[in-house]
């Protein structure tokens, strides 16, 4: 490209982008840089010590892509340190700034103390959102101790209520840890160093200061104290503590863990620290001083306190539960200097597809605009990169414009001049606080009308995540005309006007009728949008209010949203009005037949009930509307017009009319600090063994491994039809492109035989052939020298179709076709002939519950290596799997070698949940299959939208059941069928029917039953298996039959859970005993602890008082059989060495996928070796260590893996037991494996273990087996608040007790306990997955359409406790310990039933008596269409006679 805009660009244009990252100087030719590349791109191509920023959506929505980019304000020239997407960032947007990934933080040597805090109070599992994380934490700490604003000041508000960590996801944990682990940072202590004379009052913090833990902040036990400065007591003085984490190794052998402070341990979040006497040889060596003067790290420090300022300090107990690592602001990263110099170019820089711009001046801007007038201006990129990634739009010119300073000028407003103005790169996130500080600051009542600041500010809160709203400008944010836009209403009813340049000078346009049509404004060619004005001279007598709901309520786009601007004046008549709406058209809109009618009447309530019919007619939806859901959007626009009136003016109607929601608070809760089974190891609240290196993002994940030489990357070729027939494929323009390798379809496997795979059946193919039967199956995949490459020539395969007909997408559907699994046909029945008995009843009831399905949503998405050996066909495979024999039996197959010739390797997975277990099979052998075909390594990890499309979720069942019970409310009968939506496959949706079938009476006998289940097959995605497999689909079955009992007879509904209670000894339907059985007692002591009697008669008051907010509470239990339903996979299988150091090396047929199996093992193994947990490690999972495994799943890897390791360790045991005799019972495993070693005793072996007593034969109505080996069991009690005007629902507290046997861990049990429920809330909540009706795709592929629980949707007080002194006499599991990863999923359902209980209050004011649809999830459009109030039925939208179905499909 030669002279490009005006001269003066062309002359001082460069391609050079200088940068520094975590200290280093990037100086980079941006010529050699591929122009779609990200900042995330860039990074991760650094190789090994770069890894630790992930990639987990490509699109803003999860945070895992995280970092901190630390510059001068364009304008206030002050330090900023701005957490930022990573995977949306151009290269371009960094240029003469400070990039910080989480390594530059520490690493497990030596880590900062937000990562240390995070790993020692669990608060990671899977770890691979941990480092996102961290830096949106961090970016969050600098500000509190760089911005002059806030110096010294971090608020437990800060980090819950304001947002920081809206833009980051996390799908284990459940947030709370992670919560708790901030808020030790929490603290206004600048002040207090500045009155005890440690820094001075000019806020320049001495490079000692420490910031004190808070740990009363963080919930932790008062009881947790550590020794402060003064205290003179017979312990440890806090000067020899060691701020560091320190421990030499013995024998010099380096700990392949993070060295443990011996006085400071490393144990979890609620247990106490003893020093381990076990090893006789690891003394530690006195640690480094700290120094006293600046504070011991408490919050209640005695040098920060005047009132010990000269006294004997007080002596407390020395019960250090955690000792932290002091945290010293001014001992961070600086900002380069180098960088304060640096002067920012023109900069030119791409190749022929694509080009970038960025100029530093308007006029530069507005030359280049004008002379490419058809350039796309990228600001922020938070919406351009997603077109980029996952829309393959092609911009072949980008102009950045967001480092040109004049477009940040903001102006405040004044007496004399009423406007709030500011250009059109203010980012979101500084307009917020702006707004912020203006709603704060007195003014008096004629300096400026504060209401459209307000509605500004509430509609920036919930405006995307904290990430996207630090560089998102406004003026991008309008131009991008987004009919969803939660600021564009805003503008058009406050009358905002925007300043345009163009090259013939500025142009004023009004914002009231700015957009004309999808993503169409009145902006002429080549104008920008220089600056916006907001007037707020409305005066006292205005009302603005701004109203969005969404799915969910944080970090989400509005599925409607609006802004009422009226002005009354003192007689009460409306003189103004001006309401707009987004989400109602293709557009932002106003009603301008709805004002008019308002205008000059006077403002009352038969005014609304006018404007709400006016209203009705104006904004009318069609049935088959995009975006679907009409009734609700209609309500929505009705409702918040009622808000509105009903703020500006209450009481109105009926009850009290409060509408106004209970704000979040910020979350409390507990767990209970005791290990009352704790033995030597096991027991105790051990922190993840790879936490510290999840933190420090040090952790390797198969994507994280180092590129090798020739690798290629794969991208797949998905199908864009759900039921069609293949005529041809075309690949030779991707094959033309300069670095595609090959291409790789079924004709290049070893047969057609060897195409097929499945698990219960052979059932589907790697590739498709000539036929695909869902969208986005798999056809081909292209290999590239690079992803970026790979995809864009996958993008030009070319693929012809004919359709063959529609496809059957929804259960109902297959239903109406006959189109079922026909290999699956499965029932459990027990009693007499339920037709028989239903008929004798006293009392008979029916119906149909509706669950819908769940994306697994792990961070980490499929991902896969494969390494040729290029010698008797061997290869080596990395997969994120969590099924390694599978993977090796499929690679075996499509590569026609032996099983023995594939070594299938795993460390870690990013989350699993069911959804590794078995279809990572089939990306595995594809990549496998190009590795071969191209004779070179060949990697794939799949974009967030190809892993939705392609692997499957968790099963939607509809379920037609009928129970018979007495008048006291005894169920005695239940007759039920299960349907399941399969999808395109079998898969392993059978075992998930089984389960559903297993549990479908939960904790209550029922004397007769006869339940039935068939898979349905549909033209979806192959679903499988998820966190539960079936169970709870089947329980929740239980509570609607409940409710339809209790509600039929008039009975309390706990009465009637309480009467149908199985007994100890009782049997199941499927024969099988229920013993060792303390429901019964879990339901009286969390009705107890949780005082829900009280609370309960509270929540009905609560009801009889309000008319738009009500409350729900619900108690509810759970019982989930611990085993695979086929017995042979009920076994494990160990391979265990001791080195002649004393180092243990374990090995085991289980995968790691952030539930803690590799810790418990090894915490298992050093228990029965008498060693510290120190000296055992596990290095990975292998074929070729441990060999025919089975998936690890069913919550059963402890019970299987754990005990092959135990057996494993008695054997090793044996072996040493004379030279224990020889040596002493002191002797050291280094001494005694060094004389065993001496005696040729082999210091290596195997384990092995198969769970007793299985044999249940399926179909088989008589006693035979036991299905399970236990059940895990438990109760929540659990309380919401419904906004019954939008649908929107707070948890308020949620209280859990679990049966978990001997917990071999309770820190990662109640990881796992929080995890579970948040993602049992969410599956029957905000989760829902959506299918477009007109081609069969799934809409929903990525955090923007699907949402997951946010760190704002825990319960706000979320209290756990484990089942203590009981007695498991029936108990012969490891430990006597009990599997826990899945059975507290179904406790998160209590929220849902919560919400129903609400509901039940609001139907009732509308004076509905019915039993409400049971159907799952419980969305804010269910909630809000359930209250069945005048406005629900005023929104309705009805189908018209032969018009089309609805523009979603829900299957």
């Amino acid at each position: 490209m030669g002279d490009v805009g005006d001269s003066s660009f062309s002359a001082q244009a460069i391609d050079s982008i200088l940068f520094y990252l975590n200290g280093t100087r990037i100086h980079l030719n941006a010529s050699t840089i591929d122009p779609d590349a990200t900042l995330l791109d860039f990074i991760r191509a650094q190789g090994p010590g770069l890894t630790g920023t992930k990639l987990g959506c490509g699109e803003g929505g999860c945070g895992a892509c995280t970092v901190v980019v630390q510059s001068r304000h364009p304008t206030r020239g002050v330090l900023q340190h701005l957490a930022v997407n990573a995977c949306l960032a151009p290269i371009v947007s960094v240029d003469g700034k400070h990039v910080i990934t989480v390594e530059g933080l520490g690493d497990s040597e030596n880590p900062h103390p937000l990562q240390e805090r995070m790993w020692k109070m669990s608060g990671s599992q899977c770890g691979f959102c941990t480092p996102g994380i961290i830096m949106s934490l961090y970016a969050l700490m600098r500000t509190a101790h760089s911005d002059p604003a806030k110096l010294g000041r971090l608020t437990v508000e800060d980090i819950e209520l304001n947002g920081a960590l809206d833009g980051n996801l996390c799908r284990c944990t459940g947030y709370k840890t992670i919560l708790d682990s901030a808020k030790t940072f929490v603290g206004d202590y600048l002040a207090q160093a500045q009155g005890k004379g440690i820094c001075p009052p000019d806020g320049r913090v001495d490079k000692d200061f420490v910031v004190p833990v808070n740990y009363a902040a963080a919930n932790m036990d008062e009881g947790e104290v550590v020794v402060c400065c003064k205290m003179n007591i017979n312990e440890p003085d806090p000067k020899e503590l060691s701020s560091d984490i320190a421990l030499p190794a013995p024998s010099g052998h380096e700990s392949s863990v993070p060295p443990i402070d011996k006085f400071a341990g490393a144990t979890g979040r609620t247990a106490p620290i003893v020093t381990t006497t076990m090893s006789k040889n690891a003394a530690p060596t006195p640690p480094p001083s700290t120094s006293a003067s600046k504070g011991c790290g408490r919050a209640d420090c005695c040098r920060l306190s005047t009132s010990n300022e000269g006294k004997a300090a007080k002596k407390h107990p020395w019960f250090p539960r955690f000792t932290f690592r002091p945290y010293k602001p001014n001992t961070e990263l600086i900002f380069p200097p180098a960088l304060s110099k640096h002067e920012l170019k023109p900069l030119r820089f791409g190749n022929s597809e694509r080009v970038w711009l960025r100029p530093t001046t308007l006029e530069q801007l507005v030359g280049l605009y004008e002379a490419f007038p058809h350039a796309k201006l990228v600001g922020g990129s938070s919406e351009v990169q997603i077109e980029v990634k996952l829309k393959a739009q092609v911009y072949p010119i980008s102009i950045y414009i967001s480092d040109i300073y004049p477009l940040y000028a903001l102006s405040l407003p004044t007496p004399s001049r009423p406007y709030l103005e500011f250009g059109a790169n203010l980012p979101l996130a500084e307009l917020e606080l702006t707004c912020q500080s203006l709603l704060a600051a007195p003014s008096a009542p004629a300096s400026y009308a504060k209401g459209p600041i307000e509605a500004i500010r509430a509609q920036l809160r919930y405006f995307a995540g904290w990430q996207i709203r630090n560089v998102a400008s406004v003026g991008g944010n309008i131009a991008t005309a987004s009919p969803i836009s939660d600021l564009n209403p805003v503008w058009i009813a406050v009358g905002a006007r925007l300043i345009a340049r163009t090259a013939s000078g500025p142009l004023e346009l009004g914002m009231d009728d700015f957009f004309v049509g999808y993503r169409k404004t009145r902006l002429p060619p080549a104008a920008i949008i220089e600056r916006i004005m907001v007037p707020l001279d409305g005066g006292p007598r205005e009302v603005v209010k701004a109203y969005k709901q969404a799915k969910r309520r944080d970090d989400d786009i509005a599925i409607v949203n609006s802004c009422f601007a009226m002005l009354v004046d003192e007689d009460g008549i409306i003189a103004r009005a001006r309401f707009a709406y987004g989400g109602m058209a293709a557009w932002t809109v106003s009603t301008p037949k709805t004002q008019a009618f308002v205008i000059g009447k006077r403002f009352t309530h038969e005014t609304l009930e006018g404007a709400l019919q006016v209203l009705a007619a104006e904004i009318d939806l069609p049935f088959d509307v995009p975006g679907g859901m009409p009734s609700f959007r209609k309500t929505l626009a009705l409702s918040f017009l009622f808000k509105f009136w009903n703020a500006a003016r209450s009481p109105l109607i009926h009850k009290t009319s409060s509408a106004a929601f209970t704000a979040k608070l910020i979350p409390a809760g507990a767990t209970i600090p005791q290990d009352p089974y704790a033995q030597d190891v096991v027991g105790k609240q051990e922190p993840h063994l790879s936490g510290l290196k999840h933190t420090t993002g040090e952790a390797v994940y198969t994507d994280d491994m180092p590129a090798l030489q020739n690798e290629g990357y794969g991208a797949l070729v998905l199908s864009t039809r759900a039921r069609a027939k293949i005529i041809s494929v075309d690949a030779s323009h991707a094959l033309s492109m300069d670095g595609v390798h090959t291409f790789v379809s079924h004709s290049d496997l070893p047969s057609p035989k060897a195409n097929w795979w499945g698990t219960s059946a052979l059932d589907e193919v790697f590739l498709a052939v000539d036929e695909v039967t869902a969208y986005g199956q798999p056809i081909g995949m292209v290999v590239a020298k690079t992803k970026i490459l790979a995809q864009k020539a996958a993008r030009t395969v070319k693929v012809a179709y004919e359709d063959l007909g529609p496809p059957i997408l929804t259960i109902e559907e297959a239903l109406e076709n006959g189109s079922f699994h026909e290999q699956y046909d499965r029932r459990i029945a027990r009693g007499d002939e339920i037709d028989g008995v239903l008929g004798a009843a006293e009392h008979v009831a029916e119906g149909i519950t509706r669950m819908g399905g769940q994306e697994h949503f792990y961070l980490e998405t499929m991902a896969c290596l494969v390494v040729p050996k290029f010698e008797s066909g061997e290869m080596e495979v990395f997969s994120s799997t969590q099924a390694l024999t599978d993977c090796q039996r499929w690679i075996a197959q499509v590569t026609a070698v032996p099983r023995n010739r594939i070594v299938c390797r795993g460390k870690r997975m990013g989350g699993g949940f069911g959804g590794k277990e078995t279809r990572p099979s089939q990306l595995a052998a594809i990549v496998a299959l190009a590795a071969k075909k191209s004779k070179r390594p060949v990697r794939c990890m799949l974009d967030r939208s190809e892993d939705i499309q392609t692997t499957g979720q968790r099963h939607p069942f509809l379920v037609n059941w009928k129970v018979g019970f007495t008048s006291e409310g005894k169920i005695t009968a239940l007759k039920a069928q299960l349907y399941a939506n399969a999808g395109y496959s079998l898969d392993i949706s059978g075992g998930v029917v089984d389960r559903a079938l297993a549990h479908i009476e939960n904790c209550f006998y029922i004397p007769h039953v006869d339940v039935r289940g068939r898979c349905c097959k549909t033209n979806t995605v192959s679903n499988t298996a998820f966190r539960g497999f079936g169970g709870p689909q089947g329980m929740i079955v239980s509570e609607h039959y409940v409710e339809v009992v209790a509600h039929q007879l008039g009975l309390d509904i706990d009465r009637v859970r309480e009467i149908n209670l199985y007994k100890e000894g009782e049997e199941t339907p499927y024969h099988q005993e229920v013993l060792d059985w303390h429901v019964p007692r879990l339901l009286e002591d969390c009705r107890v602890s949780s005082d829900y009697d009280r609370r309960r008669v509270e929540v009905d008051r609560f009801n009889d008082e309000h008319r738009w907010r009500k409350r729900g509470i619900a108690l509810i239990p759970t019982k989930f059989g611990l085993a695979f339903g086929v017995k042979a996979m009920n076994q494990g299988a160990a391979l265990v060495h001791i080195y002649m150091d004393g180092s243990v090396l374990v090995a085991h047929g289980g995968t790691e996928m952030g539930q803690g199996l590799y810790t418990k093992c090894c915490q298992i193994a050093a228990e029965e070796l008498r060693i510290p947990l120190e000296a055992v490690f596990t290095s990975e999972s292998s074929s070729n260590t441990v060999p025919n495994t089975v998936a690890t799943a069913a919550s059963s890897g402890s019970d299987l893996q754990g005990y092959a390791v135990h057996n494993a360790c008695v054997e090793l045991n044996k072996r040493l037991e004379p030279f224990r005799q020889k040596l002493g019972p002191d002797a050291s495993l280094s001494s005694l494996a060094a004389a065993a070693w001496a005696d040729r005793v082999s210091l290596s072996t195997t384990g092995y273990y198969k769970a007793p007593g299985l044999g249940y034969e399926w179909n088989n109505m008589k006693k035979s087996g036991n299905l399970f080996m236990y059940f895990t069991q438990g109760v929540a009690a659990t309380e919401v608040e419904v906004d019954t005007l939008t649908g929107d629902h707070t948890v308020l507290r949620v209280d859990i007790h679990m049966d978990v046997g001997k917990s071999l861990n309770p820190a990662i049990d109640y990881g796992q306990i929080e995890g579970a429920f948040t993602q049992g809330q969410g599956w029957a909540t905000i989760e829902e997955s959506l299918w477009l009706r007109h081609n069969g795709a799934i809409f929903t592929q990525g955090p923007g359409a699907y949402k997951l629980p946010g760190f704002s949707d825990i319960p706000q007080v979320f209290n756990v406790s484990l089942l203590r002194d009981a007695e498991w006499p029936n108990l012969h599991s490891i430990k006597s310990s009990k599997g826990i990863g899945e059975p507290p999923l179904f406790l998160g359902a209590s929220v849902a039933i919560a919400i129903r209980h609400a509901l039940k209050s609001a139907r009732e004011d509308a004076g509905i008596t019915e039993v409400q649809e049971f159907r799952l999830p419980m969305t804010s459009e269910r909630i809000r269409m359930a209250a069945g109030d005048f406005l629900a039925q005023k929104g309705a939208v009805k189908k018209r006679e032969g018009g089309r179905d609805g523009f979603f499909a829900y299957i």
